[in-house]
């Protein structure tokens, strides 16, 4: 059941918002709508995917093509899917969290619906919205998640179950880095630099202090939560289109990495993404996350995580999201103190008996049983899930703002001069958006989203991996090219302190980002070098350029 009021109660807030703030500007403070010419550049999502807010709540707005498809009230109501926590009862809108989780709601970690904040150092708290951060637990010796927790590991649970993880005995370490150059320009002018460094002890382990044991070594890292306004129009991009842009890389040779032969070789995909569990099988470019681990946007990341972070159970996910290994159900059936809480717990999942596996046997197979279940009920709707997806995929991306400053100007100038705009490809014209859906969910022709066929859109990114060889740097080192677009609204719509840039949010400003691209190394090294040797001028001019996409 939907709450109505609640979506009437937001309507008329963002009507009253609109009247507010949506007068006459020219594309430069914080009302950023459009005079009668403006550049193409400065619809950054295309005439249907751009919205005309600069404030706090930029990254909020529905695209035109919501609006046009009728899809507005879906669109508000996957909005509070959003924002709001999930709770551990059975009954209401927002039910199912758990038995584990990652956080209680999306917005924990996308704050103000941008992408994840930069952890303090100290613990890693996950509790408080704003930290976007997920734990990367991994061999180094093969690159693979370990087997012993879940992919996106969890750090909480529901009584009687425990947590996972324990957070309080992580540490954060904030370590500074000095480059080849000083972290000094040629005119003298300073920067610095900083790298996370995470340390997670076994005992931090629920399994390890049952008494399991760790196979081999690992590591931890950082990585922050992507942006998610924009992806539909990310994935409105042609698999045709994709493919000759990963083509040409690979023919032009530039980068001194070359391509990830994982995905892309001799012109033809090596690996693509595809679900055969839900849907056919059906092979898709891989297009979303850093590591390139999703296809379409209706099975990417958001799909996934309204159900993995919080182990809300839907139709097409009636299980719960752990460790492939089965490890925590393992040890969890055989804890004392979880087998003492499991009668009260089960009899409020089940309160109808309708599993007799949950309460048959002893009490540790009646355990297993229920953390292993493959017929759970569904927790959340069908009518929310397409709600959550239509806001999701409806997301506008901000307009540029400052389009008629001449340093503005000048640093877009610069910025394609010195070769950023390789593999921060600034435009992309999307397809016909077909929708296509791994999942076969929303394949019945009922269930309608938002499309955005034929736009001119400006992401900056090539939608390609690529290595930049940093200090502490990224699982496998290979990393999409993040869409720089809105990121120059980031502090002002999350809070943030800082500008929280690349994958663990290490660099604090735009000069940071870019000296980390600075490796010998890197794929970008070339541009790093012609970028030291601009003026100071110029470099600030490149850095007001980005902040204005």
């Amino acid at each position: 059941m939907r709450h109505y009021y609640m979506a009437m109660a937001l309507t008329a807030f963002c009507l009253t918002a609109c009247s507010d703030e949506e007068t006459t500007a020219q594309g430069g403070g914080d009302d950023n709508t459009p005079s009668s010419e403006m550049p193409d550049w400065y619809y950054a999502g295309g005439k249907l995917g751009t919205a005309f807010l600069a404030t706090s709540n930029a990254y909020e707005q529905p695209a035109p093509a919501v609006e046009q498809a009728g899809l507005y009230q879906s669109f508000k109501y996957g909005e509070a899917l959003f924002e709001k926590p999930f709770m551990a009862n059975n009954s209401g809108v927002r039910k199912g969290l758990g038995p584990v989780y990652v956080r209680t709601s999306c917005e924990h970690c996308h704050p103000g619906y941008g992408h994840g904040q930069r952890v303090p150092a100290g613990s890693f708290r996950t509790n408080e919205i704003g930290n976007g951060c997920l734990l990367v637990v991994y061999t180094p010796d093969d690159n693979a998640y370990v087997g012993w927790l879940a992919g996106m590991p969890q750090t909480h649970a529901v009584a009687p179950f425990k947590d996972p993880v324990d957070e309080t005995k992580i540490r954060v370490e904030w370590k500074n880095h000095t480059d080849e150059w000083g972290n000094k320009f040629p005119d003298g002018e300073t920067y610095e630099l900083q790298y996370p460094e995470v340390t997670m002890p076994q005992e931090a382990v629920y399994v390890v202090r049952q008494g399991y044991t760790i196979p081999k070594d690992y590591v931890v890292k950082l990585e922050s939560t992507i942006g998610i306004y924009g992806t539909g129009l990310l994935d409105a991009i042609s698999d045709e289109d994709l493919k000759a842009q990963y083509a040409k890389e690979e023919s032009d040779g530039y980068m001194p990495n070359g391509l990830n032969e994982a995905f892309f070789k001799n012109g033809e995909w090596v690996s693509q993404y595809s679900n055969s569990l839900q849907g056919d099988g059906t092979p898709y470019p891989r297009r979303f996350t850093y590591a390139l681990s999703r296809g379409p946007l209706q099975d990417a990341a958001g799909a996934n995580a309204i159900w993995n972070i919080t182990n809300v159970t839907r139709s097409d996910r009636r299980y719960h999201y752990l460790d492939a290994a089965g490890t925590y159900a393992e040890y969890s059936a055989k804890d004392p103190e979880v087998q003492a809480g499991f009668e009260d717990y089960v009899a409020r999942m089940d309160p109808e008996r309708e599993h007799p596996s949950w309460w048959e046997g002893t009490m540790e197979e009646r355990i297993k049983a229920y953390l292993l279940a493959k017929d759970l009920p569904a927790e959340m709707s069908d009518d929310d899930y397409v709600d959550l997806m239509v806001w999701h995929r409806g997301l506008a991306v901000p307009a540029v703002r400052n389009v008629d400053d001449t340093d503005v100007q000048k640093g877009k100038e610069l910025f394609a001069q010195i070769g950023c705009d390789y593999c921060h490809r600034p435009s992309w014209t999307t397809g016909a958006d077909e929708i296509r859906d791994p999942a076969k969910f929303f394949t019945d022709g009922k269930r309608q989203l938002p499309r955005y066929p034929y736009q001119t859109i400006w992401p900056y990114t090539d939608m390609v991996q690529h290595k930049l060889h940093m200090m502490n740097d990224i699982r496998t080192g290979w990393c999409r090219t993040t869409p720089l677009w809105g990121r120059g609204l980031h502090q002002r719509c999350t809070g943030a302190a800082t500008a929280d840039r690349l994958h663990d949010c290490r660099a604090r400003n735009v000069i940071e980002a870019i000296m980390w691209h600075g490796a010998e190394q890197s794929d970008a090294r070339r541009s790093v070098e012609k970028f030291r040797e601009l003026s100071k001028a110029d470099r600030d001019a490149v850095v007001k350029f980005i902040d204005a996409i």
